[in-house]
């Protein structure tokens, strides 16, 4: 039987993953209405890697005996004053999944849960790089300020990220 504190811990974070798949769509709808293609494509990349964290945990759960329970996702924000506004908002919710991670990491280490903690450490190494990614580019917009040519060379830069499938331990 599995901890319920956990089970909920983790369905909770695989809405907040899905969510976050959903908040950075409607970024790549921004970036593909005002035409900067490179943009959307990071956006479009970082939604597929959203989702595969999202399923990372809901395949968890079914592979340790929990329920995974789907609940409402709510609206993301869906107007944006510019690519720097979008990049700070990026950032700051990484900073809040990796909060996020990280109080499971508690509720595991408490539980004496190390299977999930085990599963857990893959995410928050992934944590590391999702916040310097985000941190990246917003510092690049930061330099350019409002400098079109810098701007087409960060699109430019961008289009070339591809999706690469996550493998998450134990998840599969």
């Amino acid at each position: 039987m599995q901890n319920e504190k956990m089970v909920q811990a983790i369905n909770d974070q695989v809405n907040k993953e899905f969510f976050s798949a959903y908040f950075y769509l409607a970024m790549q709808a921004y970036f593909s209405s005002v035409n900067l293609d490179g943009f959307a494509n990071y956006f479009r990349v970082q939604i597929q890697e959203e989702r595969d964290h999202a399923l990372g945990f809901f395949n968890y759960l079914n592979r340790i005996g929990g329920k995974a329970t789907l609940t409402e996702i709510k609206e993301p924000q869906n107007e944006f004053s510019g690519p720097q506004e979008i990049f700070e908002l990026a950032l700051k919710h990484e900073q809040f999944i990796t909060q996020s991670i990280s109080e499971l990491m508690d509720i595991a280490r408490e539980i004496k849960d190390h299977k999930t903690e085990i599963f857990l450490q893959w995410y928050i190494t992934e944590q590391i790089e999702e916040e310097e990614n985000m941190g990246r580019v917003l510092n690049k917009l930061k330099l350019i300020k409002e400098d079109s040519s810098g701007l087409f060379m960060i699109d430019s830069e961008l289009a070339q990220r591809l999706y690469v499938p996550a493998v998450i331990p134990g998840a599969i």
